[in-house]
């Protein structure tokens, strides 16, 4: 398909993407005045989305229509939100930015019970209900799949174990007691850092993997708009 086959929007949609995959592909060949322009634009075309987005989806519906055309109730539930974002703005005074402390305290905490909330609720608590179920007796099939399962839950449950005692780096020192970690608390350590090393490398493939697959795409791209413009 030639770019004549295209729609307006979509050809300069395509000659704008080729430019801008070019001038991010220039950082090969060191930091360069193409380079930054094309980040700067996408850092604004990022910013401008998020503004936009707050505006439809939570300052717009959550506080212009509730305050404008909400009932005395629902103008009662602004307050305290409307009352933390007017704080959060003094941040941007320095002389007056001790008054947006309160604001910012607030979503630290709030973002830090959330994110402990998250982690415990949706990793820890999953994680040990399913270490725990692959012993269980109901859930645990007869013959050589019984073996394989038993297994697995072992190496499971080892991993779990010896990660948790690879963070735990010492304990209440006593009078005429060693210091550091007991030997056996030592050899799980160990065994733990080889699971974490495994766990960090499966990582890094998986984001080397995602990257390499976004710049095959890129690639693809580029040669496809070069051959675009050949007339056939």
């Amino acid at each position: 398909m030639s770019l004549a086959d295209l729609s307006l929007t979509d050809m300069l949609g395509s000659i704008i993407g080729f430019f801008l995959t070019l001038m991010v592909f220039s950082y090969a060949f060191g930091d360069n005045a193409m380079f930054r322009t094309a980040i700067h634009i996408f850092i604004g075309v990022a910013s401008g989305y998020a503004a936009v987005v707050a505006w439809y989806n939570v300052i717009w519906p959550q506080l212009i229509i509730p305050m404008v055309f909400g009932t005395q109730a629902d103008r009662i539930d602004i307050l305290f939100p409307s009352v933390l974002g007017v704080l959060l703005l003094f941040k941007a005074s320095p002389r007056l930015s001790p008054l947006g402390n309160p604001a910012v305290a607030y979503l630290v905490g709030v973002g830090a019970a959330t994110a402990i909330g998250g982690a415990i609720l949706g990793t820890i608590f999953p994680q040990s209900l399913a270490s725990i179920n692959l012993f269980d007796q109901q859930n645990l099939q007869q013959g050589g799949e019984y073996v394989i399962q038993l297994a697995k839950g072992s190496v499971v449950l080892i991993g779990s174990l010896a990660t948790l005692a690879y963070f735990h780096f010492g304990a209440r020192q006593y009078p005429n007691q060693p210091a550091g970690r007991p030997k056996w608390l030592e050899g799980l350590a160990w065994i733990g850092q080889i699971f974490i090393a495994i766990a960090l490398g499966s990582l890094f493939a998986g984001i080397f993997a995602a990257t390499l697959t976004a710049l095959i795409e890129r690639v693809d791209f580029i040669i496809d708009f070069i051959f675009a413009l050949i007339p056939s």
